[in-house]
């Protein structure tokens, strides 16, 4: 007879191995959910659909109120999706391209404003991809960049920076991930500012995507061919189609999160206001300013209702996957911690994994899982939980630290995934092949890794951030400095 224990592990390893062989998150997280169901009510005809039932109403009102936290995301994903395709379909990409063109005057500048333009867009990983690349191709073409390195300046600067900014359309996610901890003792938005302060792989990534547009590292050989481009004749277009809606997400959220946290303090002290603040609340009624002001920016120029509606619709469309893939995350979180899987893998870690290898193993595990499957976010459902009971049954004061290796390892894995949605988008938007992206992006990617690995060896140690950050950076700076020479074809 199979043991209780093993039992409580099967929808986990039915989820991986479904999303490892099929490639299709949604479909492997329903089957896991459906296997725990089945398990919770064994014997039973109507036992397991009442349960799922119960499980999905669950996410949405429980204990006799409206389960606000999970709304607010859901509207604020909705709503940046309506946001994404209304500036992606309406020429607010293209003005801005128009603006940015005169303004760059040498093969650096271009890459850096590559970077640059990853940075403005963070709002989410797809659309930086998209946009990012749609902008920044003539701007490669003209300037004689490689389609490659293109790539992945596009590629560095979607979901790492997602991955670490509460305001982005990441950060509402993984927030409902920590909030549903019942250990945790801080606040969501509080535990994901930590967490990315852990981030190596992530603000790594970041880092060595700027030392890559300053220095040209990693990327020589022959020039592309010149393009005959019309670029110079572009009329002089506004970077404010794109910039006004992005300031207001990000400035509104900042404001609404800083008053909403004020209401519920007593004192006058800014950390509290932010460690109490409304972040889901923020997040949607910012979104919701930021599409109003793009439409009504849209109207202006003449563009008719039912095409606003039209491009709305399809962002709705864009999202309804994730969206999906949120429920069934929050049902499997749900269903993983009745049947107390957690719990089972947490007394096996403190019996046979040494304390020390916690959070490297955490990031090596999870950057596996996101490689083979292609998605970061269904790593973080399956794992974010899992990861959690492990390190409050092995070393509590790293939790934190651990959950960060969670995130940190699933961003790489997802980051060099040939069937990642980012990785593809990218690669696509640059003009090159997958193949070749992720060809010519694993060896930075798996430097940055490395560094990474080496900085949670160091935090698994309770070695202090003040020293393992410098530390990071000397080593990619030395290393940019060892290719120097890369230089002479920015002169």
């Amino acid at each position: 007879m199979i043991s209780k224990e093993l039992l409580s592990l099967m929808p986990v390893l039915l989820t991986i191995s479904m999303a490892l062989l099929l490639r299709r998150t949604l479909l492997a997280l329903g089957s896991g959910l459906l296997l725990a169901a089945l398990i919770l009510h064994w014997g039973s005809l109507s036992g397991p659909l009442q349960y799922l039932g119960h499980n999905f109403i669950g996410q949405l009102y429980a204990d006799g109120q409206w389960q606000r936290w999970h709304l607010d995301v859901i509207a604020t994903i909705a709503l940046l999706g309506v946001l994404t395709q209304l500036l992606a379909r309406s020429g607010a990409v293209a003005t801005f391209a128009d603006w940015l063109f005169p303004r760059i005057r040498s093969r650096r500048q271009a890459r850096l404003a590559v970077v640059l333009l990853g940075w403005l867009v963070f709002i989410d990983g797809i659309f930086s991809c998209l946009a990012n690349g749609n902008v920044s191709r003539p701007l490669s073409e003209r300037y004689r960049i490689r389609n490659t390195q293109l790539a992945y300046l596009v590629d560095s600067t979607a979901s790492p920076l997602c991955s670490i900014l509460p305001f982005s359309s990441w950060g509402p996610y993984v927030m409902t991930l920590l909030a549903s901890i019942s250990f945790l003792t801080v606040p969501p938005l509080a535990a994901f500012v930590t967490i990315a302060s852990f981030n190596f792989y992530a603000i790594g990534t970041l880092m060595l995507a700027l030392i890559v547009a300053w220095t040209n590292l990693g990327f020589r050989g022959p020039l592309p061919a010149p393009v005959t481009s019309s670029v110079e004749a572009a009329p002089e277009g506004s970077p404010w189609l794109l910039g006004l809606p992005v300031a207001v997400l990000i400035f509104g959220s900042l404001l609404l999160a800083v008053v909403s946290g004020a209401q519920r303090s007593d004192g006058s002290d800014l950390l509290q206001w932010l460690a109490n603040a409304d972040i889901g609340g923020a997040m949607r009624n910012a979104c919701l300013l930021a599409v109003a002001l793009a439409l009504g920016l849209l109207r202006r120029r003449k563009q008719s209702w039912p095409t606003l509606l039209v491009n709305a619709g399809h962002g709705l469309r864009s999202v309804a996957v994730a969206l999906a893939i949120l429920m069934f995350t929050w049902m499997i979180g749900r269903a993983i911690g009745d049947l107390g899987t957690g719990k089972v893998m947490a007394t096996w870690a403190a019996a046979h994994l040494h304390p020390g290898l916690l959070l490297p193993g955490m990031f090596l595990l999870c950057a596996v899982t996101a490689f083979a499957t292609g998605s970061s976010w269904g790593t973080f459902a399956l794992m974010i939980p899992i990861g959690a009971d492990i390190a409050h049954q092995l070393q509590p004061e790293l939790l934190l630290a651990a959950l960060s290796a969670v995130m940190a390892g699933s961003v790489f894995g997802d980051h060099c995934s040939p069937i990642s949605d980012t990785t593809v988008l990218s690669a696509t938007a640059s003009g090159c092949t997958p193949v070749d992206h992720v060809r010519t992006q694993l060896p930075l990617a798996l430097f940055t890794a490395t560094l990474a690995l080496l900085g949670f060896t160091l935090a698994g140690q309770q070695v202090s951030l003040l020293i393992i950050w410098p530390l990071l950076l000397i080593v990619m700076l030395m290393l940019s400095q060892r290719r120097r020479r890369s230089l002479s074809e920015d002169r």
